[in-house]
């Protein structure tokens, strides 16, 4: 037992200077691993387990290989808990209590949903806005990026592969560049045109070089995560000036709340604990806590108030774009489709 007990000691301070996690750097999930790939991924023991493998799981992507992982997981997770040790991650990841076929049950929901509300409120925007406004066609394209986006996410967080965490990496990139050319257009744009369509060939070959650095030289998370950051605080800046300078509009100074608090909710991504109920982390967390800061807010400014003229409804519609992260998908069609 002390032996065991130094060794996950060893491991973990060797963990932390190496690459790769903790956990699957463990001797027990390696042997574990082995042993049921041997017993179970292979010959008439494959085809057993193919037979008795549920029709949702193999349409997942869900193989003998990924089931064998999940087991040892659990097996080395038990082991920690027992040595008094912390939970450790596995391949970059903590480890989440499988549900169906859903990797990561919480995250993968809360994008859903995000994505759900963001295809209903562009409905509702299409059919209260008419296509002839000068903002129509960049929200509308807005609202399809973020679909996207909300889509490959809610794939990433039900089939964690190399594929699926590109998509969503990259389709989050899109969707934090268009926001910033949303902002773009808005306060610059409608008035000089060029300036808009100049700017849109910048950000396009912006996120063209981020996605071919990632995809060809190095898949780099901490280089992802500064980029990704730093254009969502120029975007926040650019929206909280733009209040600033509109102080005259009703409730702009709740839009400035709303931006510093999805400010504030996107530091969630920093509290990096082990899962509660191994199912609810930091991210799903921060998922799910974007759509009732929305909700909260926007009905009370937009939906208890007269009507506003149309260029003011139209102003006050599109200051609410401002998380640093994700876009606020359910505020914001929700605000454009009652009052603009």
């Amino acid at each position: 037992m002390a032996g065991r007990t130094a060794r996950l000691v060893l491991l973990a301070g060797a963990a932390a200077l190496a690459s790769g996690s903790q956990g699957d750097r463990e001797p027990v999930y390696r042997d574990c691993l082995l042993r049921c790939e041997e017993r179970n991924c292979s010959g008439g023991a494959l085809k057993h387990f193919r037979s008795r493998q549920p029709i949702y799981m193999s349409l997942a992507g869900w193989t003998c290989r990924d089931d064998c992982k999940y087991e040892c997981m659990w097996v080395t997770v038990g082991l920690y808990l027992r040595e008094g040790h912390k939970v450790p991650q596995f391949h970059g990841k903590w480890p989440f209590s499988r549900f169906l076929c859903f990797q990561e049950p919480a995250s993968a929901v809360a994008s859903f949903l995000n994505g759900l509300a963001n295809l209903v409120m562009l409905c509702r925007y299409r059919t209260s806005v008419p296509a002839s406004s000068p903002m129509y066609p960049t929200c509308v394209v807005f609202a399809w990026v973020s679909l996207n986006a909300w889509f490959w996410s809610t794939v990433f967080h039900t089939r964690d592969t190399d594929l699926t965490e590109k998509m969503d990496y990259f389709c989050a990139s899109s969707v934090i560049l268009h926001s910033v050319y949303l902002c773009c257009v808005r306060t610059v744009g409608l008035q000089h045109p060029a300036v808009a369509s100049a700017f849109r060939a910048l950000l396009l070959l912006m996120l063209t070089a981020h996605v071919s650095y990632l995809s060809l030289v190095r898949f780099d998370y901490g280089y992802n995560m500064a980029v990704n950051v730093a254009m969502g605080l120029v975007n926040a800046a650019w929206w909280l000036a733009w209040c600033l300078r509109n102080q005259r509009l009703p409730h702009v100074h709740k839009c400035v709340a709303v931006v510093l608090l999805l400010q504030g909710l996107s530091l969630l991504e920093l509290l990096d604990f082990p899962p509660l109920f191994w199912v609810l982390d930091a991210h799903a967390i921060w998922h799910i806590s974007t759509i009732p800061v929305h909700v909260l807010f926007f009905r009370p400014a937009c939906l208890h108030h007269a009507p506003l003229p149309p260029g003011d409804a139209l102003e006050l519609c599109l200051a609410s774009v401002g998380s640093p992260l994700r876009p606020p998908p359910l505020a914001f069609w929700k605000m454009t489709a009652s009052t603009c």
